[in-house]
């Protein structure tokens, strides 16, 4: 259960509400966040129990979701407060500083000590009631034995006013030359002194915590309000909520998808950007799913909605950070230990600070004064946030470019990773297997060999298969009628085409019905994996099947060397054919003929060398992701493969792997340098406060230093997102092409694909509209060549730029 907890100011809040809440009993675990003012409770609790709990210890707790929050523009009446006491304050310094310090000139109904301690007084009464919530807060926390930053604030400040009060009525007492002397001994300035900067200090740091959700806010600001439902063959505008599953919603160009679904009619290309962080607009045709939020660039599409609401690939990439970022990582325990017991260990300094200096022989006035420098001075909210701010910007920046953490601990012990184990298939390699080559023997030419591999295959459900069909539609060869369709167990599948038996399998396979002196060896050397075809027992040829590469694979595996990892290949592939791609992509050691539980076995015995990280995007990567000690998987994965694993990328470049570790290593380095600082901070700041240095603080610029040690931490913390977790790259070349002829998104489509196709192009950006495609080139490319394409599909290009 979800809940949000109102009235909590500093780290000894978060640990109060933490340790009521965790006391009950059947909870199992409870996680407090200051920086969202939010609660995650698991365990068979009633939500009443546990609001119950919070409110006696002094706070209040509602389900999120179930209740709206109340606003009444707490900002800007906490400014409008300010201000007005910073006037008040100003006011004050006057009269009490002023004129003796600068001369400044008085009223001479003032030039009077009393009177003017009564002013002082008075003044610095409405200063109090401006920031009246310090107090209140500060007198619940004692109430309820939760005291907290508030009780230190309050009970600086109020000692000072006490004090002051004090020796006021002392100075209607005595003669007017004494009363000058005891005047000179008021701390109303710093009563009103501290409530201001600390409120200022607050402003500032509620700013600045502001700025580290702003990843959640943008990602909310991407859900579209409407959507154009299809009804009875005409189109109506509805409320997002109104789309239900099933429903057929249209799409034009320029608009925004509102729901998950699946292209039912049309084609166009969609910039999947604020999913993915790929800027590249990705090509959609009938039956290729669309989601929530991406923008349709170019063609009118109409599609069927297959996750509403929550459901939706953004709500839960929603939710997923909002969860990661309420989570405690392990790294905030030793913060947490220190932060509930911080505020009793204070006051305690505090009064012993008073004593000890009364007992040396100093005056009260001197004594009290240390006292509360030490109460102001003591920052426990520097230690509670120091790493939750960290945490959540480091959450938004991995959202911004589709890496996303399921919880802070996943983000902490990403960067402790020694070991780096990744699937071949659709990690390595794109999981896409095509034919690379065709070569017929005993006197069977190529067409001839992919007719009949062509018609037989088309019968089997096996992914090479599959790679076959597509380059026999490809070369638009002719299929023949196969009767008697069997698929063999050993790797292989038969059938009758012409009266003639033809098999088509492995070489294993294949020995078994024909003698083949050749082993093929050669072609699984080169990472290939060759398919035989045999025509009543004469061996017909082969064809070689190959899962190309991804194009960012070997660099990135490279960049994983740059991080001192040790880089290993899974695969359930032969050795030789898992040796040759292993080589290719420059991993340190393959594993080849694993089964999923073998691969779990092979992360386990790695974990005895360090933390492994595993990222694949498979059913049978599962078992592997789970016994990791962080497991990543590729967004275009199956389901079960996303639940198991720690970390998702919404987009499968192998480079996020890079990136995601690098984002983890920057945050911890951010959470490190946090509570360094709010340690260092409390460790000599009371200690000066206290006077043990020599020097004698003011409780003004003690205050000063507590409202800047919060803002120094969750301004630090910003600092994250100046920084790039991507390897900076050669900058690409571009070229543009004008082009003649274009007349619609099809055509559009049509030259993007024809440019891409061409080896060293990164991508196309290519617009009917203006007739001009703009190409990014990842090496010199002759300008004939890129005509030449463009031109075959009867297009006219008139220049290149």
């Amino acid at each position: 259960m979800d809940f949000i907890v109102k009235g909590m100011s500093c780290a000894a809040c978060q640990a109060r509400v933490e340790k009521a809440v965790s006391s009950i009993d059947g909870v199992t675990s409870c996680s407090v966040s200051l920086l969202t003012n939010s609660m995650k409770v698991q365990g068979n609790v009633s939500s009443n129990v546990i609001i119950s709990a919070v409110q006696k210890a002094g706070y209040s707790a509602f389900v999120q979701g179930q209740k709206e929050e109340i606003k009444l523009d707490d900002s800007k009446n906490l400014k409008i407060r300010l201000l007005f006491s910073i006037l008040l304050l100003i006011l004050l310094m006057y009269i009490s500083m002023g004129h003796m310090m600068f001369h400044f000139p008085v009223p001479e109904i003032l030039d009077n000590a009393l009177i003017l301690s009564i002013l002082q007084m008075l003044i610095t009464i409405c200063i109090m009631i401006c920031h009246q919530k310090f107090f209140i807060n500060g007198i619940k926390g004692i109430i309820h034995k939760s005291m907290n930053m508030d009780t230190l604030v309050s009970l600086g400040s109020f000692s000072s006013f006490i004090y002051s009060v004090y020796l006021v009525l002392k100075m209607c007492t005595v003669d007017a030359m004494e009363a000058m002397e005891i005047s000179h001994g008021l701390y109303f300035e710093s009563a009103g002194m501290i409530l201001v900067l600390i409120s200022i200090g607050k402003l500032l740091e509620e700013r600045s915590k502001g700025k580290t959700t702003n990843a959640i806010q943008s990602l909310m600001d991407l859900k579209p309000k409407t959507a154009i439902k299809k009804i009875n063959n005409k189109e109506v505008e509805v409320e997002i909520d109104q789309i239900q599953v099933g429903d057929i919603f249209i799409c034009k160009p320029g608009h925004q998808i509102p729901v998950d679904g699946i292209v039912v009619k049309g084609q166009s290309a969609v910039d999947e950007s604020s999913l993915t962080g790929e800027s590249i607009p990705v090509d959609k045709e009938e039956g290729d799913k669309v989601y929530a939020s991406t923008m349709n660039q170019a063609g009118y599409i109409e599609c069927e909605a297959t996750k509403v609401g929550k459901d939706t690939t953004l709500s839960q990439i929603i939710q997923m950070v909002q969860d990661a970022s309420a989570s405690k990582a392990p790294i905030a325990k030793v913060a947490d230990q220190v932060s509930s017991i911080f505020v009793p260990v204070v006051i305690t300094l505090s009064i012993l600070t008073l004593l000890g200096w009364l007992f040396m022989g100093k005056e009260f006035g001197f004594a009290l004064e240390r006292a509360i420098c030490v109460l102001v001075i003591s920052c426990p909210c520097s230690l509670g946030l120091a790493t939750p701010v960290a945490i959540m910007v480091g959450n938004g920046i991995g959202a911004k470019n589709g890496i996303l953490f399921k919880n802070s601990t996943a983000l902490e012990q990403t960067g402790k990773t020694n070991i780096v184990a990744l699937d071949k298939t659709g990690t390595i390699t794109k999981g896409h297997p095509v034919v690379s080559e065709i070569q017929a023997m005993n006197g069977f030419d190529n067409k001839e060999l992919l007719s009949y591999a062509y018609s037989l295959e088309l019968h089997s459900e096996h992914p090479l298969a599959l790679a076959i069909v597509e380059k026999g539609k490809e070369e638009q060869v002719i299929e023949k009628e196969v009767i008697n369709f069997q698929s063999i167990t050993g790797n292989g599948i038969q059938g009758i085409i012409e009266d003639s038996l033809v098999l088509a399998g492995s070489v294993s396979f294949i020995r078994k019905h024909c003698l083949i002196e050749e082993n093929f060896d050669w072609i699984a050397r080169q990472g290939k994996t060759p398919l035989l075809f045999v025509k009543d027992n004469i061996l017909m040829g082969y064809i070689a099947i190959e899962d190309e590469m991804k194009e960012d694979a070997k660099e990135a595996i490279e960049h994983l060397h740059e991080l001192h990892l040790k880089v290993v290949m899974l695969t359930g592939d032969n050795e030789l054919t898992a040796q040759a791609i292993g080589k290719k992509a420059g991993v340190d050691q393959v594993y080849a003929h694993l089964l999923p539980q073998d691969k779990e076995t092979i992360i386990q015995s790695l974990q005895k060398q360090g933390n492994v990280l595993m990222a694949g995007d498979g059913i049978n990567d599962a078992p592997a992701l789970t016994r990791a000690n962080i497991g990543m998987a590729m967004a275009q994965g199956v389901d079960i493969a996303i639940d198991a694993a720690d970390v998702v990328c919404m987009h499968p470049r192998l480079e996020d792997v890079c990136a995601s570790i690098r984002l983890s290593k920057m945050t911890l380095k951010n959470i490190y340098e946090n509570l360094f600082w709010a340690f260092i901070y409390n460790i000599l700041g009371i200690p000066l406060a206290m006077g043990l240095f020599g020097w004698n603080l003011s409780p003004m610029i003690a205050a000063s230093m507590m409202s800047l040690s919060s803002f120094c931490v969750v301004s630090n913390a910003l600092r994250l997102n100046t920084k790039s977790i991507y390897k900076k790259e050669n900058k690409q070349m571009k070229k543009t092409m004008k082009i003649n002829g274009m007349m619609c998104t099809h055509c559009q489509a049509s030259v993007k694909k024809a440019l891409e196709s061409v080896d060293g192009v990164i991508c196309a950006d290519v617009s009917f509209e203006k007739g001009e495609a703009i190409v990014s080139l990842s090496k010199e490319i002759d300008n004939a060549v890129l005509k030449k394409v463009v031109e075959d599909k009867d297009y006219d290009v008139i220049s290149i730029q």
